[in-house]
């Protein structure tokens, strides 16, 4: 899916066209196929992007959410089975960090939420990167490494703790006031219309990691292994 904090581009394109072919032959083949593709349309570029413009983060995320989805009807792409909305799926999201947290596998940083990468060894396996360059994407993508207190640098946020009452983007839930972080939005969602295992997940391979690193270790500490059973990345245009 997209993050709607900008108009959609070629490579975007590119990569909806890999996932609508791929569709495409699996159905020629026999087979029922349910393309789940979802809106993260809460995010921090979508709040910045928001704040630079002077508009509510809502209207901007609608307004290039629709511009997509129209482009990829003129191009007759197929509709898919589900586009859920991250923000329709607040409260399960926030479940699933405050299981991880009683589990012992996420831990409290002031008023947001980690994952413990050291409570699960196998983090890193899937993308195979050595640590220079896991620190360096981390970096590059949305992680925050350097942050104090942190346990170890590749700890990913589950949960933001929002206490400004100015910011908008945060619901009230059993874990606080706040907002979920960007990969538990993914299983979440992938969980509540597929269940698990996935037979095909996919995405570019910027995502590979950090994002569905993280996707794989936090769902399967809560119990749904294997998260997916094939993956599929789509090279930048």
């Amino acid at each position: 899916g997209i993050t709607p904090y900008d108009a959609a581009h070629m490579g975007h394109i590119f990569t909806f066209l890999t996932y609508d072919l791929l569709q495409r032959r699996l159905e020629d083949e026999g087979l029922e196929v349910k393309l789940v593709r979802n809106v993260t349309d809460v995010d921090e570029p979508i709040f910045a992007r928001a704040a630079e413009t002077h508009e509510d983060y809502r209207q901007l995320a609608a307004r290039e959410t629709e511009r997509l989805q129209a482009v990829l009807r003129r191009l007759y792409f197929r509709q898919p089975y589900a586009e859920p909305l991250a923000s329709q799926y607040i409260e399960p999201m926030a479940q699933a960090a405050g299981q991880l947290l009683d589990r012992g596998i996420a831990y409290k940083l002031d008023d947001d939420v980690y994952f413990d990468t050291s409570q699960w060894p196998t983090f890193g396996q899937f993308s195979g990167f050595d640590q220079r360059l896991r620190d360096n994407f981390l970096s590059d993508r949305g992680g925050d490494p350097q942050r104090s207190g942190k346990r170890q640098p590749a700890d990913f946020l589950l949960w933001k703790g929002v206490s400004d009452p100015k910011d908008t983007a945060a619901w009230q839930t059993p874990l606080g006031r706040g907002r979920p972080g960007w990969h538990i939005e993914c299983s979440v969602m992938s969980a509540q219309l597929l269940g698990t295992p996935i037979d095909i997940h996919g995405g570019g391979i910027d995502l590979i990691f950090p994002h569905h690193e993280c996707e794989i270790a936090q769902s399967e500490a809560l119990g749904q292994q294997p998260f997916s059973r094939h993956w599929l990345h789509v090279a930048p245009l």
